[in-house]
């Protein structure tokens, strides 16, 4: 199968009668497609920033329908957009009590699988300890050097030139990962259980560099929405991998 990577040779195109059955499209720009007539039967489309904008389908909006239902499967995720201490902390319970049922759930023998392309669990976890010493650790507390050295980066990271060597490049036991992620999760607790509205509107600055400049409430907010993304993430990951391995012939099945 061919692969375009880094191409915007398609940007403007007009595409009639042409099949994409069967493509994956990571990382890609799709924004202002317009699609008519088309089949779209099995389409699978997954956008942490689906909530930033607009998703048209037959003349409505769907976004607001697919966040409602997220809200619906994950309890407690709408507290993400929380402007309170208490609305805050509310929500940073809910989702751990979510992550610890997950976790708990999971069979050893899928804590490193992983769907094509995806984290793993153990993975997933590895990157919430990145994103909590990202913004509570250097953009709340203003920490030199915040990170673990187990944090797993988000794809490409190299390329923006951040200094990939604080982390290590074995792979840490299951064990290993649940203690720093334990950790990581007292810290947010031990910092909602004294936050107040003032300190929540306080500025700081992007921890990855950039333009934005959001309120330590908005740091939170991150922190919760990363939480909620990668346990749907997860969550879904697991379930494919689950039925999989049921699918799966039995030893000896085939003869």
């Amino acid at each position: 199968m061919t692969t375009y990577s880094g191409t915007r040779e398609f940007e403007g195109a007009t595409f009639v009668r042409a099949s994409f059955k069967g493509a994956t499209l990571r990382f890609s720009d799709v924004s202002g497609v317009t699609m008519r007539g088309v089949d779209v039967d099995g389409l699978d489309i997954d956008s942490h920033d689906l909530f930033f904008g607009s998703l048209v389908v037959n003349g409505v909006d769907v976004v607001p329908l697919v966040d409602a239902e997220l809200n619906r499967q994950f309890p407690g995720r709408e507290l993400q957009k929380a402007q309170t201490p208490e609305g805050l902390r509310d929500g940073w319970v809910a989702v751990q009590d979510a992550w610890r049922t997950t976790v708990a759930d999971t069979p050893p023998a899928l804590v490193d699988a992983h769907v094509e392309d995806e984290w793993s669990l153990a993975q997933t976890l590895r990157h919430l300890v990145l994103a909590t010493d990202a913004w509570l650790g250097a953009a709340i507390l203003r920490t030199p050097q915040p990170f673990h050295e187990i944090g797993q980066m988000f794809t490409g990271a190299e390329s923006t030139g951040f200094d990939m060597s604080i982390f290590r490049t074995d792979t840490p036991g299951f064990d290993e990962v649940l203690t720093v992620r334990a950790q990581r999760q007292q810290m947010v607790t031990d910092f909602l259980a004294s936050a107040t509205p003032e300190l929540l509107a306080e500025e700081r600055d992007d921890p990855w560099g950039g333009d934005w400049h959001p309120s330590v409430g908005d740091c939170v907010r991150v922190i919760l929405e990363e939480e909620w993304a990668h346990l749907r993430y997860v969550r879904r990951d697991l379930a494919l991998l689950r039925a999989g391995a049921s699918e799966a012939p039995a030893p000896g099945a085939d003869g």
